[in-house]
């Protein structure tokens, strides 16, 4: 607020003033305003000489000065003009006059402003000579809440002291500790400009040379300590952000933590400051490979004017070649060549490049390896924001970047099942690339099969099995390649009692999708309805490896073993799911045991053996996996006899028996080594 001359009162101007403070001009004939009061700002540290009022002439404000200064600085109450070297003086002569000597030596006040909330304190002495024309008055007086400060015109009379009272995180004044934030800017007597005040955090951040910074990350780099260096680099473009070799040094290291987009960026941003800085152009070009750009990257690695590496210019021209072959075998759909270019144009350098991976997963797809294309489309995943690159290669395969990676996965999606998922992804795919004729094709082709699977769902929960057939047929027609659809139409003809079919639907999808859970469980059951005890068998006992905490699979294949043994004749009596380890506590129960029908498996243990601890829980859970067998447990130091009887001398020790007789016999075997050879038993 400028002084045009209105009376402003001392309670007025506490409560207008913000937690900072605030630099007040006034008149020096402050005492012929109406308001004026002499207030008695004695110090409670240290008393001030009185001295005569200072003739001064009327000074006004720039934007900083009053209320209408800057919010967030702190001025000092002053009845002088700022001295040309931008810094205030205080006399303490109690004799001084405007324009006049001092007879005694001038001396400096301290006080700093902080850069913001929390910045630590700078001093700042005054420099000027006894024979300065202006005197600065600090305020003094009690002590003041925060932003809260006395307007000192009335205080021209009084003289200023410079005892420093301590260091810290407040602005000091002669006896009167003001509380406050960052000071900026003050204002100008006589009708001057304000001048800001030095910001103490830009002035450390000066003080530091970027180039000491550089040279530390530089050396943080060669050790191959990348985050640091990274954080030397970040703090030196923090200080010169216009420097281009920063951003090239800083891209070094995101490339060393694999953070290739980010290092393009740097690289690229390291360009537009320099645009011949060929170490950045040559950088860029060798992310670029990676990503598998090689027009970008030719145009970088070639700048005008420079001399490429011969070593990346012969993995540009290696990259380039399998990927006119990935294309040109796409082309005419030799899926099996296309896999080979594909990891070929990899392996030689454009190891980060999404749409290679993407091409990869769509080979792999063709080729009826499905969860090889889903595991190749999440590494495409890690590389997927490269696409977002400005200068991103126009056309990959025929198709925008984007529209391509987007077109695989909708195919995989479709695969999978994931038929709402595969919709969304195919209509973005087309939005990126509308006029690509493969996209539109897909985007058609999904939508029908969609449709065709939700109608045919629709039928078999109105347990109207023709009609599913037929619509799961309809989606076939379209996608024959389809292992959901497959097992879809099995279980209908399962419900429509034709088992030949259905196990032919499911023959189908398997032969798509070897993994897929769902088609092999549905043929293990028609394999049960026709009888077929080892093909059933088998088929449980992949989906036990598959799920081996599934209690139903593993109760089928139980069944699956008894049925088996029934159908070869054996003998087959108390067998019953969910058995446990049977304890022997006498050699004639042992005999009786290990003479009955079927296989017997029986672990030689002592209870003071850490070893025998061990194995025993795995045996129960090999009792659970393999229940068909019968599993017993002899503790040696409790049954002497048996431990006589059978040679056992050391334990653990594992022997199968069959109808009787010992078929093998094993000392402290790994968990891995019983298993492979008590599974043999369970058929």
């Amino acid at each position: 607020m400028a002084d045009s001359g209105k009376p402003i009162s001392e309670l007025g101007l506490l409560h207008t003033l913000p937690g900072r403070l605030k630099l007040l001009v006034s008149d020096a004939d402050n005492t012929n305003k109406p308001d004026f009061r002499q207030l008695d700002l004695g110090s409670p540290v240290s008393p001030l000489r009185p001295r005569p009022a200072i003739s001064s002439s009327s000074s006004s404000s720039g934007s900083g000065s009053g209320s209408g200064g800057n919010g967030n600085g702190s001025h000092f109450l002053s009845t002088s003009r700022r001295s040309d070297s931008g810094e205030l003086s205080a006399d303490s002569s109690p004799t001084s006059s405007v324009g006049g000597s001092c007879s005694k030596k001038s001396t400096h006040f301290r006080s700093y402003s902080a850069g913001g909330t929390g910045g630590h304190p700078l001093i700042y002495s005054g420099g000027s000579s006894a024979t300065s024309p202006t005197t600065n008055v600090l305020p003094t007086g009690n002590i003041c809440p925060s932003g809260k400060i006395l307007k000192t015109g009335m205080m021209a009379n009084r003289s200023s002291k410079t005892d420093v009272l301590s260091f810290g995180t407040c602005n000091y004044g002669h006896g009167s500790i003001m509380r406050g934030g960052s000071a900026t800017k003050t204002a100008v007597a006589g009708g001057g400009t304000e001048t800001p005040f030095p910001n103490p955090r830009s002035s450390r951040r000066s003080s530091i040379d970027p180039e000491e910074l550089k040279r530390k990350g530089n050396e943080e780099y060669k050790r191959g300590h990348f985050i640091e260096a990274l954080s030397y680099y970040d703090r030196a473009i923090a200080i010169s952000p216009e420097n281009a070799a920063y951003h090239c040094n800083r891209g070094a290291a995101l490339m060393s933590l694999k953070r290739l987009t980010d290092a393009v960026k740097e690289c690229d941003e390291a360009i537009k400051l320099d645009s011949g800085y060929v170490r950045a152009h040559h950088r860029l070009g060798s992310l670029l490979i990676s990503l598998g750009q090689v027009e970008n990257a030719r145009r970088h690695l070639c700048f005008p004017g420079s001399q490429p590496d011969p070593n990346e210019l012969k993995r540009l021209q290696t990259v380039e070649s399998h990927l006119s072959k990935c294309t040109t075998s796409r082309r005419v759909r030799d899926w099996a060549r296309v896999l080979r270019e594909c990891d070929a144009a990899i392996v030689s350098g454009a190891d980060a490049c999404p749409q290679l991976f993407a091409c990869k997963a769509e080979a792999l797809l063709k080729l009826s390896r499905l969860d090889d294309a889903d595991l190749s489309l999440s590494s495409m995943r890690k590389f997927e924001a490269s696409c977002s690159l400005s200068f991103s290669q126009q056309k990959f395969f025929g198709m925008a970047p984007q529209a391509y990676l987007l077109f695989v996965s909708a195919q995989i999606d479709m695969a999978i099942g994931r038929f709402e998922n595969a919709v969304t992804t195919i209509e973005k795919s087309g939005q990126i690339d509308p006029r690509n004729v493969e996209i539109a094709v897909l985007l058609q082709n999904v939508r029908s099969v969609s449709r065709a699977r939700a109608c045919g769902n629709d039928f078999f929960k109105s347990e109207r099995f023709k009609e599913a057939c037929s619509a799961y047929g309809e989606g076939l027609r379209l996608d024959p390649s389809n292992p959901v659809l497959y097992c879809n139409r099995a279980a209908c003809w399962f419900k429509l009692g034709q088992l030949e079919r259905s196990l032919d639907d499911c023959n189908q999808a398997l032969l798509i999708h070897p993994n897929y859970t769902k088609a092999l469980l549905r043929r293990a059951a028609i394999y049960t309805k026709l009888d077929r005890w080892a093909e059933s068998l088998r088929d449980y006992e992949v989906l036990k490896r598959e799920l081996p905490n599934n209690n139903e699979i593993a109760e089928s294949l139980f069944h699956a073993q008894v049925a088996l043994k029934k159908s070869r004749g054996e003998e087959v009596y108390n067998m019953k799911f969910g058995g446990e380890v049977e304890s022997i506590t006498s050699l004639e129960q042992f005999k009786s045991a290990v003479a009955s029908t079927g296989a017997s498996v029986v672990l030689f243990k002592s209870s003071s053996e850490p070893r025998c601890k061990q194995i025993s829980p795995f045996l129960d859970t090999l009792c659970t996996r393999y229940p068909s067998i019968t599993f017993l447990k002899v503790d040696v130091e409790e049954n002497q006899k048996i431990a006589k009887s059978e040679n056992v001398g050391i334990v653990p020790t594992i022997k199968i028996y069959k109808k009787g007789n010992r078929a093998k016999e094993m000392v402290n075997p790994s968990q891995e080594a019983l298993e492979s050879s008590v599974k043999p038993y369970s058929s």
